[in-house]
């Protein structure tokens, strides 16, 4: 069964800022993640992931109890430890937050 993609506030504007040719990248991703959340590499827990695009990283949370991935941030190279620590630290938002789109939905 395929995963619901889920996205947070702060992707989303981030993506919007991304060139045309990234976000065409990005919405290919999201459909091959779709199928199976795990295709990025880990980042120090199962459930975290990233995937490198044209220079960028997309940071996602896989929730396989609920079938959702969580699009959670993007951030280039040389950001990329500050996203990964400012993400573990509020991975229990996430995880909320999921669950709060999850009760609207329904």
């Amino acid at each position: 069964m395929p995963y619901k993609i889920m996205i947070s506030e702060e992707f989303e504007k981030q993506y919007n800022d991304l060139p045309k040719s990234v976000q065409e990248q990005v919405k290919k991703l999201r459909d091959k993640i779709k199928e199976n959340p795990y295709v990025g590499d880990p980042l120090g827990y199962k459930f975290f992931r990233e995937k490198k695009i044209q220079g960028f990283r997309l940071y996602y949370l896989v929730y396989d109890d609920i079938l959702v991935v969580l699009f959670v941030l993007l951030s280039d190279k040389k950001t990329q430890q500050a996203t990964i620590d400012e993400i573990k630290l509020h991975l229990i938002d996430y995880y909320h937050l999921v669950h709060k789109k999850l009760q609207e939905i329904n």
